[in-house]
């Protein structure tokens, strides 16, 4: 019997598996996790020959290095980077053929921040609440990838896209996030609501997959009175004390005691994903739809 698993030889600074995540649990505390840049997850798995919802690998900044156990076809999307298959060159954003036992290299992010590695058949590992992503909040799911790990892998599903090299949006060098204000704009003095809409943040390096943590001006309170806990959603911007704001992704809490000053698109979420430290932000107020 062909055994359809990956060895992991090299993990990463963060390495973890994600598909579409867990909605509809925010009542029982549990976040929606999922891969926080969708569409280049989606791509990754079309190019693989995946159903939309298979697992894939989501690493940061610096790749991973698995060896399959059985032939298989992979493909690399999201952070652009160096693929190599037992040394030598492969394609990045397009289906690539990877050997039993050969080793294959997802390297550094040449720009972004996270890289997508589906692999035909997808990364079985046992679902948890209906999704097989790791959760770094709560801890549900697979822990994140670790140097010797070996991930059961599904039968491949379909024939992989025939293509060369799928086109794919570059990493922002500036992130331009649309938000909605509120609920708790009138939490901030229109000074601060000012503030946030029209002067620059930047991408600190304390950001991870439950928040996009900014580095910029202070936002003043107009209420300084304590907040009861409210539910959190998807792009939702807290300011906690320092006055600097956060952007709620995947991992994000589902409840919250910090006020709330506005919403960014969801549409908007996924170039957050791919944003490095440093990088300028633009917060845009636009009207409900």
């Amino acid at each position: 019997m062909t055994d359809h698993a990956l060895s992991v030889v090299r993990a990463g600074a963060l390495t973890t598996v994600q598909d579409l995540g867990r909605p509809g649990h925010a009542h029982l505390g549990v976040p929606r996790s999922g891969a926080l840049d969708p569409p280049a997850a989606a791509l990754a798995n079309r190019l693989a020959g995946n159903p939309a919802d298979a697992a894939v690998l989501e690493t940061t900044l610096n790749g991973c290095t698995v060896r399959p156990r059985s032939t298989v076809t992979v493909a690399a999307t999201g952070a652009p980077c160096r693929v190599t298959v037992d040394g030598r060159p492969a394609a990045w954003g397009a289906p690539v053929r990877v050997p039993a036992g050969a080793l294959l290299d997802v390297g550094p992010a040449v720009s972004g921040v996270r890289t997508y590695l589906a692999v035909s058949g997808g990364v079985a590992v046992e679902p948890v609440l209906g999704s097989r992503s790791t959760d770094l909040l709560s801890g549900l799911g697979p822990p994140p990838l670790t140097d010797g790990a070996v991930l059961p892998l599904g039968g491949p599903a379909g024939l992989h896209a025939r293509v060369d090299v799928a086109p794919q949006p570059a990493p922002p060098t500036e992130l331009v996030l649309r938000v909605m204000l509120g609920p708790r704009d009138d939490w901030f003095s229109p000074e601060a609501v000012r503030v946030f809409t029209s002067r620059p943040y930047r991408v600190s390096p304390a950001s991870n997959r439950i928040g996009l943590r900014t580095e910029g001006p202070v936002l003043d309170r107009a209420v300084t009175r304590e907040l009861p806990s409210e539910g959190m959603v998807l792009g939702a911007i807290q300011v906690p004390p320092d006055g600097r704001p956060v952007v709620f992704l995947a991992d994000h809490p589902t409840t919250g005691g910090y006020p709330v000053i506005a919403v960014v698109r969801a549409s908007d979420l996924p170039a957050a994903a791919q944003a490095p430290p440093g990088t300028p932000i633009r917060f845009v107020p636009v009207r409900r739809r």
